[in-house]
């Protein structure tokens, strides 16, 4: 694996396998993190942001999940491949999660002390004394008030926005992490804290140095802080380019129905209502060859049904995957289109 990247997912799928039939939540998804810079995964509820990143941790419910195939290299070393003990040994370690719902993954009956000291007497093998002086010091790290007390306290007497601060205290207690997860980090915060937790995963970027891969629906949080985007939809990655390049000219219609549905933005000052995706999320159990977005987009063509587009790259850092790319109705032009039509 190229040193410029910490993490490679080179084609993955991973399925679930239930009594109706198979679920194909990720299917042949490829992406990379590079060293010291922030990609994004982005997309609907389902399309498959948390299972992929649940796949790279090697945290898939088995039965009914599995990871079919591909590969998820980690500093040149292929996870997939590698024992359950060793994979223990990474997580926490080197990989570290912030996890979706903080109040579900506390653990109710342990002091946030308990758990964060956890972690550096599993991985370090230090003595509780010093692991609780080490957890005080992550939750004073974090931004939380009193920590010498907080530490005591168990996850329900705690905020949301300071439960997500200990999940980020707790992601954090490796002193070298070279890959932070975060999975929808502020979810159900009020905008705030969202701006709070947004610059403390900046600033603590800036001085560990370490790659984050962000789970988001929320194109805002996007734009604050990737490097990198990689739209999925339906499992299926349909677009990446550079975040700028992303806002500026985004080429897939499931990334223009993305931005058209931005609350704030600017093109909607006049706006009656908001733009929304027509039709629904197709059924993962019935997904067919094409493009699973062949059923909500207006540019669809007889093809779009009968096989998923190939790779077209637009620039050195620009992809899409799209049988109507370069149509006229395309691009900006069918943005500024539709903007007229919702007006």
């Amino acid at each position: 694996m190229n040193d410029k990247y910490v993490l490679s997912v080179e084609n993955l799928h991973t399925y679930f396998y239930t009594q109706k039939g198979i679920v194909r939540a990720v299917n042949d998804v490829s992406f990379k993190v590079a060293k010291g810079k922030t990609i994004s995964l982005v997309g609907e509820s389902g399309c498959g942001k948390s299972v992929a990143s649940l796949s790279i941790m090697r945290l898939i419910a088995s039965p009914p999940g599995r990871i079919v195939s591909g590969k998820i290299f980690f500093e040149g070393r292929d996870l997939l491949a590698l024992s359950e003990m060793e994979m223990r040994s990474i997580r926490g370690q080197r990989i570290s999660m912030i996890f979706q719902e903080p109040m579900t993954s506390l653990n109710p009956v342990f002091t946030i002390g308990q758990q964060i000291s956890e972690v550096f007497i599993v991985h370090e093998k230090v003595k509780p004394k010093e692991a609780h002086a080490r957890a005080v010091e992550l939750l004073k790290l974090v931004g939380i008030p009193a920590p010498e007390k907080r530490v005591d306290d168990y996850p329900h007497q705690l905020s949301g926005g300071m439960r997500q601060r200990v999940m980020i205290a707790m992601a954090l207690a490796s002193r070298e992490p070279g890959l932070l997860i975060a999975d929808e980090p502020t979810t159900a915060l009020d905008v705030t804290i969202q701006s709070q937790i947004l610059e403390l995963l900046r600033d603590l970027q800036r001085k560990t140095g370490v790659s984050i891969l962000l789970i988001t629906h929320n194109m805002g949080v996007v734009a604050e802080m990737a490097d990198t985007v990689a739209v999925l939809y339906a499992g299926k990655k349909v677009e990446t380019a550079a975040a700028a390049e992303i806002f500026s000219q985004p080429l897939h219609p499931y990334t223009l129905g993305l931005l058209n549905s931005i609350p704030f933005n600017p093109k909607y000052r006049n706006a009656k209502r908001l733009e929304a995706i027509p039709g629904s999320v197709p059924n993962l159990l019935a997904l067919g060859e094409g493009c699973p977005f062949e059923n909500r987009c207006s540019l669809a063509q007889k093809i779009c049904g009968e096989q998923f587009p190939a790779e077209s790259n637009i620039s050195e850092t620009h992809s899409v995957w799209c049988h109507c790319v370069g149509t006229p109705a395309s691009g900006k032009e069918k943005r500024d289109g539709d903007v007229a039509r919702s007006s």
